[in-house]
């Protein structure tokens, strides 16, 4: 075989050694993209930034049971996350538990391939990003490993006791009279039950009237029960969602 002209060779050595400096070049923007340590957790003190915040501050404090109603984007369940994180941190409680109905754009979680846990995990992803921000990526990714943090489906909170816990119910308004039944009477020693919901929000499966706004009616006068309500105009994430909010207000 004969070998190649040494004017060919030199012209695929300068094109190895090109493309190398190409590569050397992405390789360097990708690691510079790529933050060098996990997300750290939050420093600063989590001040409330709305009079409805510092209402729903103020219950957090006083009471037992806290409900938190109003429009997406008043910073209902983000407050409630930082807050839970802070007196985890401190040990005032051993456990953190989020819990939610099953119901999104009217499929139930037999829809979601995978365990239990793996059909819950798309529901969490909203919460995700505020539970990293109070701990940081790692500490939040052990705390879910070990338990710390734990989720539970709603329709599988019948029989626990929560104790020495922050419990978060998020989106509430999709939940049942029976439901609210089952997870009200869980409450144990030392537990601090946050219900957060939109009753603007309320799936067509619930009817009329959701189990959030009938546990209202049932309890919101108790000595041990807060309830805070957000207005519009108290929208933190940012003015264009203020204003899709007003959009569909009417409806």
């Amino acid at each position: 075989m004969s070998k190649p002209r040494k004017s060919v060779a030199r012209q695929t050595r300068r094109d190895d050694r090109a493309r190398m400096r190409n590569d050397s070049k992405l390789i360097a923007s990708a690691d510079r993209s790529i933050p060098a340590q996990p997300t750290p957790a939050r420093r600063e003190p989590v001040k409330p930034l709305t009079h409805g915040q510092k209402r729903y501050d103020a219950g957090f404090k006083s009471s037992d049971i806290i409900f938190g109603i109003g429009p997406a984007g008043t910073g209902k369940t983000w407050f409630a996350i930082q807050r839970a994180a802070e007196a985890l941190k401190a040990g005032l409680i051993k456990k953190i538990y989020v819990t939610r109905p099953a119901i999104e754009v009217g499929e139930g979680m037999g829809f979601l391939p995978g365990e239990l846990d793996e059909k819950f995990a798309p529901y969490l992803i909203p919460l995700k990003e505020a539970f990293v921000e109070a701990l940081g990526a790692g500490f939040y990714e052990y705390c879910l490993k070990a338990g710390i943090i734990e989720p539970i489906p709603l329709a599988f909170i019948r029989g626990r006791t929560l104790k020495d816990a922050w419990v978060i119910f998020d989106e509430a308004q999709n939940a049942t009279k029976a439901e609210f039944k089952a997870f009200l009477t869980r409450i144990g020693e030392n537990a601090k039950f946050v219900i957060n919901g939109d009753m603007s929000q309320i799936d067509e499966k619930i009817g009329y009237k959701s189990g959030l706004q009938d546990a209202v009616d049932r309890i919101g006068n108790h000595s041990q029960v807060s309830v805070v309500t957000f207005t519009r105009g108290e929208v933190v994430r940012s003015g264009l969602c203020q204003d899709m909010v007003e959009a569909y207000e009417n409806d």
